[in-house]
């Protein structure tokens, strides 16, 4: 681990989603940004923060309430994508702060969705995969999900899965437990 690295953003994105293929004319769009500051130092999680996001290009489908909780008119109220950028990256310094999600789907999401809307993208270029730091540590064959993962490392699922904000927090908990080991890049 940098031992110049003390705060570490663990970012968890939920997004639109559908049984099957998006509807003709919609993509997948953030409609939640969850974040946890975690203290690698201290070993500690130090915040907990949710945003929501209004898409633009599509709709909250039953099936992604269904998975994430999340309904349309909850995300309707929900900042555009570009002032949820913004907000990050002004609240949490995301610009300058080294950040983790788990596997590539979050970091990729985000690259897409910038691009083609033109907003700015939040984040500085320290990004980690806790997936692949965590499969390492652990000397595990394949990469398990978050919650097989925190199965593995013996810690509980705290929250909803498939909840930004609560899947941030325990990603952050895997996290701590591969720096714990020593193991964290």
């Amino acid at each position: 681990m940098d031992v110049n690295v003390r705060l570490l953003n663990v970012v968890d994105v939920e997004a639109t989603c559908w049984e099957g293929q998006p509807p003709p004319g919609q993509v997948s769009e953030i409609i939640e940004i969850g974040l946890t500051v975690v203290d690698l130092r201290a070993g500690e999680r130090l915040a907990k923060h949710r945003l929501l996001v209004r898409p633009a290009r599509s709709e909250v489908s039953p099936f992604c309430t269904a998975l994430t909780g999340l309904t349309p008119a909850e995300v309707a109220g929900g900042l555009s994508f570009a002032e949820a950028c913004r907000t990050l990256a002004a609240l949490h310094r995301t610009g300058g702060t080294p950040w983790a999600s788990w596997g590539d789907y979050d970091r990729n999401q985000f690259t897409r969705q910038c691009r083609r809307t033109g907003a700015e993208y939040p984040f500085g270029h320290r990004h980690t995969n806790a997936k692949v730091a965590f499969t390492s540590s652990y000397g595990l064959r394949r990469r398990p999900g978050m919650a097989e993962a925190l199965t593995v490392a013996g810690l509980p699922l705290e929250g909803r899965h498939h909840r930004g904000d609560d899947d941030a927090w325990n990603i952050a908990a895997l996290v701590l437990a591969v720096a714990a080991r020593g193991d964290w890049p």
